[in-house]
């Protein structure tokens, strides 16, 4: 009986030995085959890859990231393939750390957490991809070329003074759009992409277009003497300059030499407070304000007096030549029979294929005229200039703009002013030569809703000038240059 006994406990004992070397065996083989698969937890790129192979595992990679990206332009779709931007999954090295988070646990410890049903720590391996932003830019270039609406800029009516008021547009924003495509091109799943469209307001018409628009003005009224006009706009600093006579442009380099007239009186109050320190006295504000509102002769030769009463219009002159305004100058003072004090051969009357026939006592150009008024203004705003660079100490802000507030009072209701809305405030000084009238001339500075702007005109003809024709011909022309700087809008 016991050895009976003994035998069938030897047995089982056996047997359990071989049925526990068999299921250890199958275990080994089973955690074997898994560890030829990717971890449980393990994901590449956002894309989850446990349980499969590296070649499954790039399989899945390369269907997701090739899947089209579907685009939105309002309410235009399209789609994006990413092949055509150069995009490009750099799975070897996606894969490659794939495997090592494979294999990077020894194998008896994987095996032990295999038996106890443990999946081990999630990990992931990063997108490694690239496109061509190039091609990205290219691509979407042409969609803007496709969809975008441009805005349109004001453009001049032919046979008026008026612009139309262009209109707004809107646009694709390319930099931001090249981001939210790169974006989707990186995401496994979210593959669309509002593309980023801004409205976009009616540009500011050519300075060109106002040029045009100004010459057509003037061909309209069929005047065929000189029309000379010098426009900046102060804001941007670019320039319109042309000369017109009888339909035929002129050079301006050097400009043409006009009779100043009562405009040089922007010189001599220029140069009065270079000398003169504020507040001024009773006696010369009260000149200072004849002389530019009223346009007295009187107040200037006393002002020309006091700063220096032999040599004033001299010292008018130099100033002038000091600020780098060589063609304007007065040689004489106003009283009758006063003498010519020097004369003076300018590049502007030195031309020989127009002539004007300049007073010898004050002559200068437009384009002196508007760079003089833009020094008072940039001196006036703090801004510096050619009065502050030449003369440190001999201006202050605030005598540059009591200049403009006196300017401001010239009230004469035509010409630069009479192309204005009323109320507008322009900082001025006109004036023309009589008996015949054969120059009329205007300079000043445009305080516009639209931005600041100098606008200097000057007309003449060898022929007796009729004043309102001629009056309306400038005012037409300050309308031009006002609408161009204020245009309509919807």
């Amino acid at each position: 009986m016991r050895r009976n006994g003994f035998d069938l406990q030897r047995w089982v004992s056996i047997f359990l030995l071989l049925a526990a070397a068999a299921l250890f065996f199958i275990e080994l083989v089973s955690y074997s085959r898994e560890r030829t698969r990717l971890p449980d937890l393990l994901t590449v790129a956002g894309i989850p890859v446990g349980g499969i192979t590296p070649a499954e595992a790039m399989e899945r990679l390369l269907q997701a990231y090739s899947t089209p990206v579907e685009l939105s332009y309002d309410d235009e779709s399209m789609l994006l393939m990413p092949a055509s931007v150069g995009f490009r999954l750099d799975t070897d090295v996606m894969i490659a750390a794939a495997e090592r988070e494979r294999t990077d646990t020894p194998f008896w410890e994987g095996f032990w957490d295999f038996l106890w049903n443990r999946p081990g720590d999630p990990a992931s391996v990063p997108l490694q991809a690239e496109y061509s932003s190039s091609q990205l830019e290219a691509y979407l270039q042409d969609v803007a070329a496709r969809y975008d609406q441009p805005p349109i800029p004001p453009e001049p009516i032919p046979g008026t003074t008026r612009f139309t008021s262009g209109e707004p547009g809107r646009v694709l924003d390319i930099a931001r759009a090249e981001n939210v495509i790169g974006a989707a091109l990186q995401s496994p799943r979210d593959r669309k992409a509002n593309l980023p469209v801004v409205n976009s307001d009616a540009p500011k018409a050519s300075l060109n277009n106002l040029e045009i628009l100004l010459k057509q003005n003037i061909e309209v009224t069929e005047f065929d003497g000189l029309v000379d006009l010098y426009l900046r706009d102060i804001r941007t600093g670019g320039t319109i300059h042309f000369a017109v006579l009888d339909g035929v442009e002129l050079s301006t380099n050097p400009d043409i030499a006009f009779s100043a007239a009562s405009i040089i009186k922007i010189s001599i109050m220029t140069t009065f407070f270079r000398y003169e320190d504020q507040p001024l006295d009773p006696e010369a504000e009260r000149w200072v304000t004849e002389m530019i509102t009223e346009s007295g002769n009187d107040p200037s030769d006393w002002l020309m007096q006091r700063i220096d009463e032999i040599r004033g219009p001299l010292v008018v002159s130099e100033t002038m030549q000091e600020l780098g305004l060589e063609n304007t100058f007065i040689a004489g003072y106003y009283y009758p029979r006063a003498p010519l004090l020097q004369t003076y051969r300018t590049p502007a009357n030195s031309r020989t294929d127009i002539d004007t026939g300049p007073d010898r006592y004050t002559q200068t150009t437009p384009s002196e005229m508007g760079t003089l008024l833009g020094d008072i203004y940039a001196c006036a705003n703090g801004g510096g200039g050619a009065l502050i660079a030449a003369f440190p100490d001999e201006f202050t802000p605030e005598e540059c703009r009591t200049m403009l507030e006196l300017l401001s009072e010239n009230v004469l209701g035509s010409l630069l002013k009479g192309g204005v809305p009323d109320g507008t405030r322009v900082a001025h000084k006109h004036g023309w030569r009589s008996s015949p009238l054969d120059m009329v001339g205007d300079a000043g500075i445009v305080f516009s809703p639209g931005g600041d702007y100098i606008l200097s005109v000057f007309v003449w003809d060898d022929q007796e000038m009729v004043w309102e024709p001629t009056s309306r011909l400038i005012a037409d022309l300050s309308r031009a240059a006002y609408n161009y700087f204020n245009p309509p809008t919807n």
